[in-house]
């Protein structure tokens, strides 16, 4: 008996790409139609880009019944567009891929193999990264070390939103409401059958990173708070050992002021450096209070994950 036709969906967030989205449909289809045994489709969500890059999108729906487009109503972010992609994906299988070719697509194949010998979730590691800055690649690496550190879930190194999930997953991923979404972190926390293909990570076809430090940066807390209380536990032993280190420095003044007939006390400056290192210790505990702080804000309002204007395809069939 021949294996039953399963249908691959691929999802991929579109944001400012009207240069690349051509090409990105051109190596997915022949990739997609190499799978024996499936048919596919691919779901474009539209983060919030003013460029041509939604236009793109209905034009390719419109030549090609495989495909599908999203459209926001604003800039949700990367994580909400992929979440969208998922929440509407009919696959047995979902594979989520960038649209900027860096990942590339070829490796599906190899993913849907790994995904029917039994595994729940194929992710790809990247071994190498072409056309990346020095501080992209150094800023990668600090990121993966702290929150393979700090997180309560191990999360694969060196390893981005690139990767097939079975509909099982799926399925749990699409019930989880959160807003604070980290689609990597939240596959990790699923668990099942997991494992790594290593790739080659390309430069981008065409058009510029989004990415600035701020918005690294915001990412970067986003998945560490997601994860993980430990910055809570930390911003507490720091704030137990200054209390300390101040308890016994006042214990050590008073001994001395007893025991030393001239003892006195000079040094504004070194008095200025310690009162702004406790006060600076404090603010970084408080701030990191905050973030958890908003973050239950944030639950607390309940607001819908992103806002949907356009849909696009979904009346076809495969």
């Amino acid at each position: 008996m021949g294996l039953k036709t399963q249908c691959i969906s691929v999802v991929v967030p579109v944001y400012f790409q009207e240069k690349g989205l051509i090409a990105l449909h051109s190596r997915l289809t022949t990739v997609l139609q190499e799978i024996e045994n499936s048919t596919y489709e691919i779901i474009l969500v539209n983060d919030g880009s003013t460029d041509r890059s939604f236009e793109i999108m209905k034009e390719l729906s419109s030549a090609d019944s495989h495909v599908k487009a999203i459209n926001f109503s604003r800039n949700f972010s990367q994580q909400m567009a992929i979440s969208a992609g998922l929440a509407h994906a009919i696959g047995d299988a979902v594979v989520v891929i960038d649209d900027d070719l860096q990942d590339p697509p070829e490796l599906i194949v190899e993913m849907v193999k790994k995904w029917r010998q039994g595994y729940s979730v194929v992710y790809g590691t990247r071994i190498r990264r072409k056309g990346e800055n020095i501080f992209k690649i150094l800023s990668a690496k600090l990121f993966y070390g702290l929150i393979d550190r700090l997180s309560d879930v191990r999360l694969p190194r060196d390893s981005g939103d690139f990767r097939l999930v079975d509909r099982a997953v799926v399925d749990v991923l699409n019930s989880m409401k959160e807003q604070a979404r980290y689609i990597r972190g939240l596959v990790a926390w699923i668990g099942f059958d997991q494992c790594s293909l290593p790739y080659i990570r390309d430069a981008r076809f065409a058009g510029k990173s989004n990415y600035n430090i701020s918005s690294l940066l915001r990412f970067a807390v986003n998945g560490l708070t997601s994860f993980s209380e430990k910055p809570l536990v930390i911003s507490t032993h720091v704030g137990l050992l200054t209390t300390s280190l101040s308890f016994v420095y006042l214990v050590a003044i008073i001994v001395l002021r007893l025991t030393v007939p001239d003892f006195s006390i000079e040094g504004w400056t070194s008095t200025m450096i310690a009162i702004t290192f406790f006060s600076g210790v404090q603010l970084l505990s408080l701030g990191v209070i905050g973030q958890y702080i908003g973050r239950l804000y944030r639950e607390i309002k309940q607001r819908p994950l992103y806002i949907i204007k356009d849909k696009v395809g979904f009346d076809k069939g495969n």
